[in-house]
């Protein structure tokens, strides 16, 4: 998102945690602020730092002015919280978003990021006229946890873009995406590291939804193996009293000659012949658990794109690169994973953007 010098056309409100909560991290709503830097202290032209605790927190932020503009906000390891709004001269509009913020901010395995919330001012013409950060009721609050690998994960940098980092702006206030997805996980490897599973599960609240989305790096995981990750990971969620919700893999970017996806290389068929979605979907019926089918919707799109409209998809056209997400691509499969959050009854419709 391009970043442009935007001048404020209102007095900057900020209203950070002044309670005297002790801080807790990862918890929801008891963030605490420190009651420092309450004005326009805390923005510079493009960006705004909260010091606050970790915790989730609920964001209003009032666009436009006087003129026509545009802005979106992203925030902590470059998600997506609002995606870019237009506004007419003199119609401002009035947003809300729930952000969860931690350390590390990003990736469980990775940098630990800045403390607080950092929010960035973007769009082709942003005009913030105002903001309010206040932390988030526990009881009115639904947190969407993702465990995956680096197609979902929170991206560092450019171009990468994994399509957890981009679901965030379709949610509205009242409930977070806690993005626990990491680079090179498999089902082995995010059972295994304290740093994954072991982290997540103390968090989930009873009615939290976790999104399970392992596959690519189970390059040579027997599909005994792989069956019991799986429901190892389902029994974990629902032993903290969470909702498990089963996703099948994005497809790899891989044609055959046909114009069709149909090989083992694009629907995530190991080395070993272990049909990867095949087997999550088996999981998903013997235990009766909800099902995102993400290979079936994204085969879908990326077959109708067809083989040179898809490359935008991913980063081919920077890396060669058909498994990884650009923006562009990653917002389009959280799009399709919001259709079926949707769909599925998963989240309540005046949550869904």
């Amino acid at each position: 998102m391009r970043r442009t010098t935007i001048t404020f056309l209102a007095t900057l409100t900020i209203a950070t945690a002044l309670s005297a909560v002790p801080a807790h991290a990862h918890s929801r709503g008891t963030g605490a602020g420190t009651g420092t830097g309450m004005g326009m202290e805390n923005c510079t032209a493009t960006a705004c730092h909260f010091d606050v605790a970790p915790g989730t927190y609920d964001v209003r932020v009032r666009l436009g002015g006087d003129t026509a503009a545009s802005t979106g906000i992203t925030g902590e390891t470059r998600r997506t919280l609002l995606a870019e709004t237009p506004t007419g001269a003199g119609e401002p509009v009035t947003r809300t978003f729930t952000v969860n913020v931690r350390t590390p901010e990003g990736e469980p395995t990775g940098a630990e990021g800045t403390p607080g919330l950092d929010l960035v001012v973007g769009g082709s013409a942003p005009a913030l006229a105002d903001i309010r950060v206040t932390p988030a009721a526990v009881r009115h609050t639904r947190q969407i946890f993702l465990v995956g690998d680096s197609t979902v994960c929170d991206q560092p940098g450019d171009p990468y873009s994994g399509w957890g980092q981009q679901l965030p702006q379709y949610l509205r206030k009242g409930v977070s995406v806690a993005n626990y997805g990491d680079s090179g996980e498999s089902t082995v490897t995010y059972l295994a590291d304290p740093r994954l599973f072991a982290t997540v599960q103390p968090l989930i609240r009873k009615g939290d939804l976790v999104l399970i989305q392992l596959a690519h790096n189970d390059k040579q995981t027997d599909e005994a193996t792989y069956r019991a990750n799986l429901e190892a990971l389902v029994a974990g969620v629902r032993d903290k009293g969470g909702r498990p919700v089963l996703v099948t893999p994005i497809v790899r970017r891989w044609f055959n000659s046909d114009g069709t996806l149909n090989n083992g290389t694009a629907l995530l068929v190991n080395g070993l012949g272990v049909d990867h979605p095949a087997v999550t979907r088996s999981v998903a019926a013997a235990h009766d658990v909800q099902l995102i089918d993400l290979t079936a919707r994204t085969k879908a799109l990326v077959e109708s794109l067809g083989v040179e409209g898809s490359k935008a998809l991913y980063l081919y056209n920077e890396k060669r690169d058909n498994t990884h997400t650009s923006a562009y691509g990653a917002t389009a499969y959280a799009e399709l994973v919001r259709d079926e959050l949707l769909a599925q009854h998963l989240v309540p419709e005046r949550l869904v953007r």
